[in-house]
């Protein structure tokens, strides 16, 4: 069975439900295990656990000849907002205050790498270009985060604001947000999950538990959480929430009985981090 999403992004799905706030730290070799249920590849799984100890989201730890891995400050940190995006924001906005965060910018043509960077970082954030130089999200939205590190100091101002006529909040979001886009993620997620036998070619519920929870991060992730009264009555991410919700609960049980049958476990951590 091939993974539909990349080693990594599979990773933090695991580590969000099976490391976060557990105090324990992870045999690699029962995470090889796991991640073969999903036919990812054992080389696979070691390049993308030593990319993440290259990024400090992963601390090794060795318990005789084991390694042993552990989550970071900045790894939990990193899971706490998956976390919050899966089961607190959600996936329909039904609480918009008609605030938007306004962010503009001009830099020259020297800050073109800067440029490209900041306009990821909008888009990860939620934002959406209005016109040249004007990105805007709904709500008030802290973008420190967003700018930390670029240092375009003077060339951006952030604002909140609201629309007043002729400008309605409808067109701010037809003219900035590709809906369309948004719609067919959330369509390809209920055909493959809102079906009478999800992914029948995973051999178990921990497959398919994994493989669920991070179709639905990466899809709210890339959701910039519109306000529902301004889309369509249709709006399948209504369903898909409804559907990922349900799923989630079926595989839990399973899927955790499993886990404890495959999953090597040393608790309260090994001390400190080694190298190997």
């Amino acid at each position: 069975m091939a993974p539909s999403a990349r080693p990594q992004s599979l990773m933090f799905s695991f580590l969000g439900i099976y490391a976060l706030d557990r105090g324990t730290a992870v045999y690699s070799g029962s995470v090889i295990d796991v991640f073969a249920r999903l036919g990812v590849s054992e080389e696979a799984v070691r390049s993308t656990i030593a990319r993440m100890v290259k990024r400090n989201l992963l601390a090794r730890y060795r318990r005789g000849r084991k390694a042993y891995l552990g989550l970071t400050s900045r790894a939990e940190q990193v899971l706490k907002d998956g976390r919050r995006r899966i089961w607190e924001t959600g996936a329909v906005n039904r609480d918009w205050d008609g605030t938007w965060t306004l962010v503009g910018f001009s830099l020259p043509d020297s800050r073109r790498s800067a440029r490209h960077d900041l306009r990821s970082r909008l888009i990860w954030a939620g934002f959406g270009p209005l016109q040249s130089g004007l990105w805007i999200a709904p709500g008030a939205k802290d973008v420190t985060g967003v700018l930390d590190s670029l240092e375009l100091g003077e060339h951006v101002t952030v604002l909140t604001a609201k629309a007043f006529k002729p400008t309605e909040a409808a067109d701010l979001v037809r003219k900035a947000f590709d809906i369309e886009q948004i719609a067919l993620r959330y369509r390809a997620f209920l055909a493959r999950w809102d079906v009478a036998r999800p992914l029948p070619s995973a051999p178990d519920d921990l497959a398919r538990q994994l493989l669920l929870h991070t179709d639905w991060l990466q899809l709210v992730r890339q959701d910039p959480h519109l306000p529902a009264e301004h889309l369509p009555p249709d709006w399948p991410a209504i369903r898909a929430e409804q559907v990922f919700h349900a799923r989630a609960e079926q595989y839990e049980r399973p899927a955790r009985e499993l886990a404890d049958t495959v999953l090597d476990e040393l608790p309260g951590g090994a001390g400190e981090p080694g190298r190997g």
